[in-house]
């Protein structure tokens, strides 16, 4: 299934994002975070792509989308970017997805990674978008910035930008991690009045570690409200409590989105079910309300 088909339907889609384990590690210790992940049953599953083009990586990110489109019937969304493929490895990739019937594609420029040589067939993510779109029938989704990419001039450009990646194919588009709800709101407003019509999920991301979660924010400019800031102030130190207040922030933060009707909820699990499966049974009552 196109993961575009899963929206309107009356519900709010809730889906998780994976990584492929490291390259020391085997592929198959991916299958005891699909195991938790399963028992959520989420609308669909995204599998990241390697940092800096790691062959190894990526070629594990189209084997993990198959065994959860194959093994556990799932809808699998695999994820290609512009600095880790040439055109002739996005075509290989993407021909191996389809021989193990994955239709879902999320295309994304990548985050550069000064260890290995960004490739330079692909320069923007739209470009990539309409490569996608114009070869075999998937359904391509792109990347979205509730407060603007990190390298955008302003707001406004930021979303002339990302109408070109609707333009040129994306039919669904998942947004990076932000902390505020009604940062999210402004921009779907933005969006809207752009003409961006596709459905728009919230990607959210649970603050469980005060070192990571800063390193994130770094990576791609969210902002920290004074709220959060409190909580990593007074539990930073914790580790025990940052994980409970933290997931508690979480959930206030998808059942507000929620109640606001939003298309659906993108959530990034770190390759951890417990925290998927303990979100997913504090929502349970509000997914299909």
């Amino acid at each position: 299934m196109k993961i575009a088909q899963l929206f309107g339907k009356g519900k709010t889609v809730f889906s998780c994002e994976v990584f492929p384990p490291k390259k020391t590690s085997p592929v198959d210790s991916i299958y005891k975070t699909l195991d938790g992940l399963k028992d959520i049953h989420p609308d669909f599953i995204s599998v990241t792509f390697g940092a800096g083009g790691s062959s190894n990586v990526n070629q594990s990110t189209a084997e993990i989308a198959s065994i959860i489109q194959n093994q556990y019937h799932i809808t699998a969304m695999a994820h290609l970017t512009c600095v880790g493929c040439t055109k002739g490895e996005a075509t290989e990739i993407l021909a191996q997805l389809k021989n193990s019937g994955v239709e879902n594609v999320l295309a994304l420029r990548g985050d550069r990674n000064p260890d290995f040589p960004p490739k330079e067939d692909f320069l923007h993510a739209n470009e990539l978008v309409s490569f996608i779109h114009r070869r075999g029938d998937f359904g391509v989704s792109a990347a979205c910035y509730p407060e603007g990419h990190p390298e955008s001039p302003d707001l406004i450009t930021d979303v002339r930008y990302l109408k070109q990646k609707v333009d040129a194919g994306a039919q669904h588009l998942v947004s990076q991690l932000f902390f505020d709800n009604d940062d999210f709101f402004r921009f779907l407003e933005r969006c809207r009045i752009a003409g961006i019509e596709v459905p728009i999920e919230a990607g959210i991301m649970p603050v469980l570690n005060r070192s990571s979660i800063e390193r994130m924010v770094s990576l791609c400019g969210a902002s920290m409200p004074r709220k959060l800031t409190r909580i990593l102030a007074r539990y930073g130190d914790h580790p025990a409590a940052l994980r409970e207040a933290g997931m508690a922030y979480a959930i206030d933060q998808i059942a507000d989105l929620m109640a606001a009707g939003v298309d659906g909820i993108h959530l990034y699990t770190m390759n951890n079910p417990a925290v998927a499966k303990q979100i997913s049974a504090s929502i349970a009552s509000i997914r299909n309300v």
